[in-house]
């Protein structure tokens, strides 16, 4: 009895080693920086540092357009501020349709009717 409990007891240490022994290389190729998680985990850490210095070149170009853009605006304003100034002023100036000279360069005289008609 005891040589089949030693049997059982040398069999299961073996099946234990086996296991960790397959469950070791599982690991290593899992950890592996080329082919396993190690190396998506090194791939995607690249990716990142890579997406952060484009968010910033992308924050500093739309910083200044915003500058940009804001002094464009500004100098519409006073650009606008001018011309609501001199359409204001217009409105001072003469009808023009009444200083227009006469089409013909003679003096003609009306005719006026007689007194009895209309």
């Amino acid at each position: 009895m005891t040589m089949i409990a030693d049997t059982l007891l040398i069999a299961g240490a073996l099946g234990a080693g086996l296991y960790c022994y397959v469950l070791a290389r599982r690991l290593r190729r899992f950890t592996d920086l080329e082919k396993g998680v190690g190396g998506a985990v090194a791939v995607l850490s690249a990716q990142v540092d890579d997406l952060t210095k484009t968010l910033d070149q992308a924050r500093s170009s739309a910083q200044s357009s915003v500058d940009r853009l804001d002094d464009v605006s500004s100098r519409a304003e006073t650009a606008a501020q001018r011309l609501e100034l001199l359409m204001a002023s217009l409105h001072d100036l003469p009808d023009p349709a009444a200083a227009r000279p006469v089409d013909s360069p003679f003096f003609v005289r009306r005719q006026t009717q007689p007194e009895g008609r209309q």
